[in-house]
């Protein structure tokens, strides 16, 4: 095949520096790119610079092409280059040995993709479950053009490049001759049909954004950072294909008493030193509404009790959890005088007389007249 100079195709002299060589690919690569640069043509020139660029960028393929120029006898057929027109090993064995993946046919039906929504809810929403409606922002078919992406009235036509199969035929020199290698075509992203009226709604992407109101039904026992999968609610097919699904991700907030871990919950119950000393009978708050716990008579602060089957319903349905309850005996701050003197008789019976600090000097002193 017929190739231009590749010091052409750079546009530079062919005692041009290494330093001049890359400057020019540089800026010849950012004008051709194809995502940068929409001409049909700009795909082939951004190869062609990327080819001349291989090879005189390294000073022994330079050095040959100098010599021979495009048909180096040392390379074979195909001579230099790895681009548009080249040939390399992984183009043989994908010939010869069916070698890399199979082309997607881009117009099948293709499923939507997922989308996921981070929902925040109560601490007892959690524990029984609710219907709640949620609103997301999502991409719908558009109803104007039903999803083709022409306009009303048009219709896609089939693309003039291709010819409406999606592929191109590249011809490519190889050590084993010439062959053909068939690729998608650029023009129409291998769909084999391109759009030449836009529908005015979407501009041809046959979608269109909408904000959606979606019933979800909160799972009783559900638990911080789990998921619900909704199904069909995520982003629509692709060429007929079904919708994609909506995963709902719950952010519990947490409860002033109750503290959860997995399915069961814990409290810090505070009681007074006379319950602990004496025991008591008292209601403890639950989930599910106060029961009564008895307390033993000497109960130590940190003592534990379990209330069973007072905790969280299992989310799978795998039981209920317990409630803990965990004891703080109070200490009190403020006594009037009559308390502190019951206190008084009280440690002195114990054996264990305290050296109480006094609010002022003359408290001590009435004290010691009294005798106390």
């Amino acid at each position: 095949m017929n190739k231009r100079d590749y010091y052409e195709v750079l546009g530079v002299s062919k005692t041009a520096t290494q330093e001049e060589i890359k400057k020019a690919y540089r800026t010849l690569s950012k004008k051709f790119h194809p995502d940068i640069n929409k001409d049909d043509n700009a795909s082939e020139k951004f190869q062609e610079v990327k080819e001349a660029y291989e090879v005189l960028s390294d000073d022994q393929k330079r050095a040959q092409y100098d010599q021979f120029g495009h048909q180096d006898p040392n390379q074979g057929f195909g001579g230099f280059g790895g681009g548009a027109d080249g040939f390399g090993f992984e183009d043989i064995f994908s010939t010869f040995f069916g070698g890399g993946t199979r082309r997607r046919d881009p117009n099948a039906p293709r499923k939507g993709d997922d989308l996921q929504y981070s929902m925040n809810i109560e601490f007892m929403d959690a524990v029984f479950g609710k219907e709640t409606t949620i609103e997301i922002p999502k991409d719908e078919t558009c109803g104007t053009c039903d999803g083709s992406g022409a306009k009303p009235g048009t219709k896609k036509k089939s693309c003039p490049h291709c010819e409406g199969s999606g592929q191109l035929n590249v011809t490519q020199d190889t050590p084993f001759g010439r062959m053909v290698n068939r690729r998608a075509c650029h023009h129409c992203s291998g769909t084999g049909q391109i759009i030449e009226e836009k529908c005015p709604t979407c501009s041809g992407d046959g979608k269109v954004r909408k904000v959606k109101k979606i019933k979800v039904s909160v799972p009783a026992g559900v638990d911080d950072g789990q998921q619900l999968r909704v199904s069909g609610q995520g982003a629509p097919g692709v060429n007929g294909g079904p919708a994609g699904d909506l995963y709902v991700v719950f952010r519990v907030r947490p409860h002033k008493e109750f503290e959860r871990d997995g399915d069961d919950i814990y409290l810090e119950l505070p009681i007074t030193f006379a319950q602990a000393a004496l025991g008591d009978e008292i209601e403890v708050p639950t989930v599910s509404g106060k029961v009564k716990l008895k307390i033993p008579a000497g109960t130590q602060s940190g003592a534990k009790f379990r209330l069973k089957g007072k905790g969280i319903k299992n989310v799978h349905g795998y039981g209920t959890g317990d409630q803990h309850i965990i004891i703080r005996v109070k200490t009190p701050t403020k006594l009037n005088e009559k308390q502190k003197q019951l206190l008084r008789e009280f440690a002195e019976i114990s054996g264990d007389i305290p050296e109480e600090q006094s609010s002022s000097l003359f408290d001590k002193i009435k004290r010691t007249i009294k005798g106390d």
